[in-house]
């Protein structure tokens, strides 16, 4: 990290806003918001003038379904969830310099001027084209919604854009027997009138842009294939909720979300400039070829940022910035597969952070961060990092030094005279290694930052170990007692601001045992004499009863009753194999409070099954029952042992049953 007599320079950072759908989780927050805050807070200990702009997506026809799901209004709808979601962000201590959202007024002038300029240079057509409608809703339906067989290799389950199983990219209206995914009712094709951009018009001038960038190798690829099947794209949809279409007679319809969503960050960063009481502030950002635009996404927005978005701009009268960086994150999934709410498939975040620190979960993510492949949260993954790395390393150096310091010399930073080479090499290997460190933040990856930071972390733990501080105080050595501790005290200063970035809250804690009274900042330096604040624990070790409750519960065979969002199809519920199984033997899991296991007689064999029964039956109180248990569930590991299977249970209040069918034969199935 450089000292501030570098150049001062304005950094323009966006995360893609989030879809104001639902709760945030983990995967949203490995993708596109702690990368992008983490680099925000790096370069704002550097002295660079940032700001960063993010927000709530509220408009489209997923928010509209799920709302009468739910039984609001869209309005209602959004309100509740940009709300909860703000408050996330917050727990999190993401650094937002605004967080807006795409329903507050002064959103739609500004796509509308868009709008405008492209339409009045012909980039912008009117075509009257065949859609999908629903009979049953009454309504055309988005292509997220529309299932049917694949026209290529006959999958009969394929989305309205892509086949999940050849990968053909297709419009929704060439589907074979296309249908509802929300009814399962079929669709009939109808005529309607919508405007189409037409981005061919810029695939050229797209070219020779993204040449220009040195972006990761897999999505510069991505881009460039994208942009050479550019075609044009309506964006217009036949409902009411979303941004009008600012020309005549075309009411009943709305723009599509993906054109509104994107110009989203220009204007929220027009109501910060609002709310700071200087309107045209946001020009000195949006409109200057000087500033650095940063945009954080996830791998499935790559397109709209690094092709269409970057295409309306250019056809704007105004000069907007273009990106210059885009760290596009892969997939971030739990315990090996896609989160998913309507599955049980998920850790409530508000829920999860009642039990754990913001920073346990920045630092479990950031160390395992998807930047070039596919990572996962897994809850063992996360004891480990907290155990070994948070406890073991970082918040073992910080206590031991401060401790030592507060009996043994003073609670005051220790003057220093004459250092020894041990002492030179020592602050000389944290010192390099705290400029890598930065460097890894600079280039946008999380992974090698936590890396280096444990090892510098390690290095001060060696350090303190090999110069024996508590046998110089025996010796009556006072000189070394305070060459040591004043030089772990130095590292001390260089974690703190090495981990700001990632994990805040123990960095800001540090600086204030270390006596600074400034907030953390790179030019404060440590001064002889200085008083020390009162020492604390900076993280708690986790044990493996808490670890193995929350896996028990992510896999259990209760789960908490559904929302009435979550409705499934016919097809759905087809899937899943309902099968009579006979209890042979129980046995408490060693080590667990409240997993039982089960070895049952299915009709088919024997299998096993672990369930989380045990503080309502005894083990004896199960053997010889009929239950009934989802026999085609995927085979999971808990406490080391496969289990095959979930049975059936109710549970109401402090009261569980399992669900039993006595008489029936082990292998019948419930239909």
């Amino acid at each position: 990290m450089k000292s501030k007599s570098q150049h001062k320079q304005k950094i323009l950072i966006t995360s893609a806003l989030l879809y104001a759908n639902g709760p945030m989780h983990f995967g949203h927050l490995a993708g596109a918001y702690l990368p992008a805050d983490c680099y925000a807070r790096f370069q704002r200990l550097q002295g660079h003038d940032v700001l960063y702009i993010s927000g709530s997506d509220e408009y489209g026809m997923a928010i509209t379904m799920s709302a009468e799901l739910a039984g609001r209004e869209p309005r209602e709808h959004v309100d509740l969830f940009h709300g909860i979601n703000k408050k996330l962000f917050e727990k999190l201590n993401i650094s937002f310099d605004h967080y807006s959202r795409t329903t507050w007024p002064g959103h739609v002038p500004v796509t509308h001027a868009f709008f405008t300029d492209l339409f009045k240079a012909g980039h912008i057509v009117e075509k009257v084209t065949e859609q999908l409608y629903s009979e049953k809703d009454k309504k055309f339906l988005a292509d997220r919604y529309v299932i049917g067989t694949c026209p290529k290799c006959g999958y009969d389950k394929a989305r309205g854009d892509e086949c999940g199983q050849c990968g053909t990219s297709y419009d929704a209206i060439d589907l074979i027997s296309p249908r509802s995914r929300l009814t399962d009712s079929p669709l009939t094709r109808k005529m309607t009138k919508h405007w189409f951009l037409e981005l061919e018009n810029f695939k050229q001038q797209l070219l020779e842009w993204l040449d220009t960038k040195d972006w990761k190798s897999n999505v510069v690829k991505f881009i460039k294939g994208y942009i050479e099947e550019l075609h044009a794209r309506a964006i217009t949809r036949d409902m009411t909720w979303g941004v009008p279409i600012p020309l005549a007679n075309t009411e009943g319809k709305v723009l599509y979300v993906w054109f509104d969503a994107p110009i989203g960050y220009i204007s929220a960063t027009m109501e910060w400039a609002q709310l700071k009481g200087t309107p045209e502030l946001w020009k000195d950002y949006w409109l200057d070829p000087q500033t650095k635009l940063v945009q954080f996404i996830g791998k499935d927005n790559i397109p709209f940022h690094g092709a269409i978005f970057p295409a309306m701009c250019m056809g704007q009268s105004q000069p907007y910035k273009l990106v210059d960086e885009l760290p596009a994150n892969e997939f971030y999934k739990l315990e090996g597969k896609q989160f998913s709410k309507s599955d049980g498939w998920f850790i409530d975040l508000d829920d999860f952070l009642t039990r754990y620190s913001s920073d346990q979960i920045r630092y479990a993510i950031a160390s395992n961060a998807p930047e070039t492949s596919d990572s996962e949260f897994t809850w063992k993954d996360f004891q480990a990092k907290n155990n070994s790395d948070l406890v073991g390393k970082f918040g073992n150096l910080v206590n031991r030094v401060l401790v030592f310091a507060a009996q043994n010399c003073g609670a005051v930073v220790p003057e220093v005279q004459d250092p020894q080479e041990v002492d030179q090499k020592f602050l000389s290997e944290i010192k390099t290694l705290f400029e890598e460190l930065s460097e890894a933040y600079r280039t946008f990856r999380l992974r090698r930052a936590c890396q280096l930071l444990m090892e510098i972390a390690q290095k001060g733990n060696v350090y303190f170990n090999d110069q024996k501080p508590w046998l110089a105080i025996k010796q009556g050595d006072r000189a070394s007692v305070s060459r040591t501790i004043r030089y772990c005290m130095e590292c001390l200063r260089l974690l703190a601001l090495g981990a700001y970035p990632i994990i805040p809250e123990a960095a800001e804690k540090i600086w204030r045992m270390l006596g600074m009274k400034a907030e953390i900042n790179l030019q404060d330096e440590l001064k002889g004499e200085q008083p020390l604040g009162k020492s604390e624990i900076l993280f708690q070790k986790l044990e493996d009863a808490a670890i193995e409750a929350e896996i028990a519960k992510l896999r259990g065979p209760v789960q908490e009753e559904e929302e009435a969002t979550n409705l499934i199809t016919i097809d759905q519920v087809r899937q899943v194999e309902l099968r009579v199984a006979k209890v042979l033997a129980a046995e408490k899991v060693d080590g667990s409070q409240k997993l039982v296991k089960l070895k049952l007689d299915d009709g088919k064999g024997e299998r096993t099954i672990v369930a989380g029964i045990a503080e309502y039956y005894a083990p004896e109180q199960i053997v010889g029952l009929s239950i009934v248990v989802v026999a085609n569930l995927q085979p999971a590991k808990l406490r080391g042992i496969m289990s095959e299977g979930m049975l059936l249970a109710a549970k109401w209040g402090d009261k569980l049953q399992v669900v039993t069918v006595p008489g029936a034969p082990p292998g019948a199935l419930l239909s």
